[in-house]
């Protein structure tokens, strides 16, 4: 055996997310990259580890069993970095954050400086949509959400970050040769929704329900940047977060259309339960952005309420 402690984590990203793909992008490597590196794990053992069945990848009994050996050890040489960075009186662990996936396009920018200021803090980002966010935080698996909407049946505290609107949009080309009123949209044109789950495609429905309109033709994309290639492809109309579209609208490749009632306003917060004993590098985190969110968002963010 000769595996390498990268390999164990690649390996790992890709049975918790059940895709090369996804693990991937957790990753920041790029899908063949993660592929080669599983190829490479996998040469090291009789047993498969993975299957694939028409287009899935499958994890085998014998590869969760090594998954879960394989975290273990990189739990124990997290743990060694860690009290070696503590022992040089650095502040010194791990944080591990659940975003929903439009919040990929925010969380970088208020998490950057301060593991940039901290070399012995490492971080886990989970990009996902809400309904897996809520479930980490019921269950404790994190220590921070970023959320645009609170659920209200936990106990949580808050940190506001931003504004977060929605809007109706559309691809500049189809937007040019559509014949039918903007009154008629949502009845008329294909609309393009978010994954159930979604906390985009719960407010898309949830303003169309409440105008009473009977959609003819849905399509469903599984990722905020899906949907958005969707929109400039001219596949249809969909409601989209515009932190998520703002490059593509400055290009010229969507175009909002102003539709009564919209935009649907929200806000982007850090929450985390209320009853959570913080780490003290989770407490640092938590100061970090009661003193700089103001600077960031600023620096960053400052054409959100322009």
């Amino acid at each position: 055996m000769n595996y390498t402690l990268h390999q164990l984590k690649v390996f790992v990203e890709i049975v918790t997310k059940e895709s090369i793909t996804k693990a991937a992008e957790v990753l920041f490597l790029t899908q063949p990259a993660v592929s080669i590196q599983l190829k490479k794990f996998q040469d090291q053992f009789p047993l498969p580890l993975t299957e694939v069945i028409g287009r899935k990848l499958y994890v085998t009994d014998f590869g969760q069993e090594i998954a879960l050996t394989a975290q273990k050890i990189l739990d124990e040489v997290a743990t060694i970095d860690h009290k070696t960075k503590v022992y040089q009186g650095k502040l010194a662990g791990k944080l591990k954050i659940s975003i929903v996936s439009t919040g990929k396009y925010v969380m970088p920018y208020y998490i950057s400086d301060f593991v940039n200021g901290h070399s012995g803090v490492d971080f886990s980002i989970d990009v996902t949509n809400k309904q897996n966010v809520v479930r980490d935080l019921e269950q404790n698996k994190i220590d921070f959400a970023l959320v645009s909407v609170l659920p209200d049946h936990l106990s949580l505290e808050a940190i506001p970050l931003l504004k977060n609107s929605l809007y109706l949009v559309g691809g500049a080309s189809r937007e040019a040769n559509r014949k039918t009123k903007v009154s008629t949209i949502f009845q008329d044109e294909p609309l393009l929704y978010r994954e159930k789950g979604s906390a985009t495609r719960n407010a898309m429905e949830a303003f169309i329900d409440g105008r009473n309109v009977s959609v003819t033709k849905k399509i469903e994309l599984t990722s905020n940047e899906a949907l958005k290639q969707a929109v400039i492809a001219g596949l249809g109309y969909s409601i989209m977060p515009m932190i998520g579209i703002k490059n593509a609208l400055d290009a010229g490749n969507i175009k909002i259309i102003d539709y009564p009632g919209l935009p649907i306003n929200t806000q982007w917060n850090i929450v985390w339960l209320k009853n959570k004993s913080l780490s003290p590098v989770a407490q640092a985190f938590v100061k970090h952005l009661e003193m700089d969110k103001d600077a960031i968002t600023e620096k960053y963010f400052n054409w959100v309420n322009a």
